[in-house]
């Protein structure tokens, strides 16, 4: 299960991210849209499910929005009234600021009752008013933390800027944030240089580290590259060179995408640091989503090569048959 994974540090959890529909598709529509996304994932070999909260992040940079900002459905609605079927954990995110503290204790009453997982996020932009910071959510939230797990976001551009990730990640382990979900990385040294200073302060400090779980993303498009870039991930030169000039974006995407989970699984495992995937799918055409299918699919059989992962079929035997063995020695 993702919450004993998480609890006892266990590399080789698999996420897979969505966004919910959007908040103006009709209700027939959005049935159609979660009865695909149910077969899709039902066939996928994951530990749970991500559903984003989107925000309008247009006040953070001057820069123009590649693409209109259009509101999504609530994705604590989407998971709880339309992916039922989907028998997953579900992590749902939530920007903590925009919500009182009434508010937030009820919701993640709600998240409660149905086993979901929450991730709790900063606001859309450093002059939002804030109603409630991160810390007093997270106090809100340990009257949970027996039976529950909370993420947080980390993100490799804001270290190669402030180098402070490292700190950021312990002060949220000490609010009881177990795990965290990278922003999409497809700048791997930043990536790394998170988890060689991680590793680093959690050896002074003599701390045990928290679960890092990378994003990672296909990319099929000039469109969906820029609006990456606007969303502040930090695409190297050479790789955005690469990407624009090749015949296939999409697949250039996928080949970059699996070498650097490769380099992460070897960086992280050197290290000692627990640490999983998660494959975002946020784009609407068919060929990204199917990537991002494949995509999953290959992470998750090179970490089962590598001894990380247990596929959810061999995890099942495994408990069988200790079953068998405990009720043979029983009687």
């Amino acid at each position: 299960m993702f919450i004993q994974k998480i609890k006892s540090r266990e590399s080789g959890v698999l996420l897979y991210g969505i966004t919910p529909p959007k908040a103006a598709t009709a209700a027939e529509r959005v049935a159609e849209i979660a009865e695909r996304t149910t077969e899709r994932l039902s066939l996928l070999d994951i530990d749970a499910l991500i559903v984003y909260d989107v925000q309008d992040e247009s006040a953070r940079t001057t820069e123009e929005r590649p693409f209109p900002f259009i509101n999504a459905l609530d994705p604590l609605t989407f998971a709880s009234e339309y992916l039922g079927g989907l028998g997953i954990p579900k992590i749902i995110y939530r920007p903590a600021g925009k919500f009182s503290s009434e508010e937030l204790t009820d919701w993640l009453e709600q998240l409660h009752e149905q086993s979901f997982y929450p991730v709790f996020v900063g606001v859309p932009a450093p002059d939002f008013p804030v109603k409630t910071s991160l810390p007093e959510a997270y106090q809100i939230w340990e009257r949970h933390q027996e039976t529950s797990v909370i993420g947080a976001v980390t993100i490799p551009e804001r270290h190669k800027v402030l180098q402070d990730e490292d700190i950021r990640i312990l002060d949220k382990m000490s609010s009881g944030v177990s795990y965290f979900i990278s922003q999409c990385v497809f700048d791997l040294e930043y990536a790394k240089q998170v988890v060689a200073d991680l590793a680093a302060t959690c050896e002074k400090r003599q701390i045990a580290p928290p679960t890092i779980i990378f994003t990672i993303s296909t990319c099929g498009s000039a469109k969906t590259l820029h609006f990456m870039e606007w969303l502040g991930i930090h695409v190297p030169a050479q790789l955005k060179q690469d990407l624009e000039a090749a015949e296939d974006m999409l697949e250039k995407s996928v080949r970059v995408c699996l070498e650097i989970a490769s380099e992460l699984t070897a960086f992280c495992m050197d290290r000692s640091i627990p640490f999983g995937f998660n494959i975002e799918s946020v784009a609407i055409r068919k060929a990204e989503i199917e990537a991002s299918v494949e995509m999953t699919r290959a992470i998750g059989r090179m970490l089962e090569d590598k001894g990380i992962r247990q596929s959810q079929a061999s995890a099942i035997a495994k408990d069988a048959n200790e079953l068998s063995d405990t009720g043979s020695y029983v009687s």
